[in-house]
């Protein structure tokens, strides 16, 4: 676990209305590789005081290898099934701010999961800002060329989220400050119906 907490949010602030909303639930940013999910993620738990998480972070860890080492000698089913196992422990431990990986949603447990223990943000990000991103990048999955194949099939999972916050090239804390002030609703919502 990262970047552990050290300075609450000052009472009757936008960022205390959304702790006070969320209890122990953690909020759990969805999206595409270069969405910004771990940029953002960061940024969003040092605005609120929580601990920020990666799930990928947290997987490589645990199995001791990288994602794409954990693809080549197991395979994605055996992948997928870790990273439903990582993210269960994790979201044991809210409030927190977890990014996940971009497929976490396709697996129905993990989906089911998250929407138990946390409120979800899509990181909504247009391809041409996905591909600009991802292009910077190496060795990592999804591979910039999939982007185009694997964002149709992702999207109706991501559209299940509490909230859509439109990624884009705009500086970080204009996309915090839009999370901070949409999930209070989403969160008191989710309370009501948990």
């Amino acid at each position: 676990m990262v970047n552990t907490a050290v300075q609450k949010p000052a009472e009757n602030s936008p960022e205390q209305a959304l702790l006070r909303a969320l209890g122990p639930r953690s909020i759990v940013l969805v999206g595409m590789m270069g969405a910004g999910k771990s940029s953002i993620g960061r940024r969003l738990a040092t605005r609120l005081g929580v601990p920020f998480v990666d799930a990928d972070t947290e997987i490589e860890s645990a199995a001791g290898m990288t994602i794409p080492e954990i693809f080549a000698k197991h395979g994605e089913p055996y992948f997928r099934a870790g990273e439903a196992r990582v993210i269960a422990r994790i979201l044991d431990h809210g409030p927190q701010v977890l990014a996940t990986g971009g497929g976490a949603v396709m697996d129905p447990h993990t989906r089911a999961l998250i929407r138990d223990k946390g409120v979800t943000v899509w990181l909504k990000a247009d391809l041409d800002v996905l591909l600009k991103r991802t292009k910077r990048r190496t060795n990592e999955r999804p591979l910039a060329e999939k982007i185009k194949e694997l964002l149709p099939q992702r999207e109706p999972f991501y559209a299940e989220a509490d909230v859509v916050v439109q990624s884009r090239d705009e500086p970080h804390d204009t996309i915090v400050d839009e999370i901070v002030a949409a999930l209070p609703k989403a969160a008191a919502h989710e309370e009501k119906h948990s």
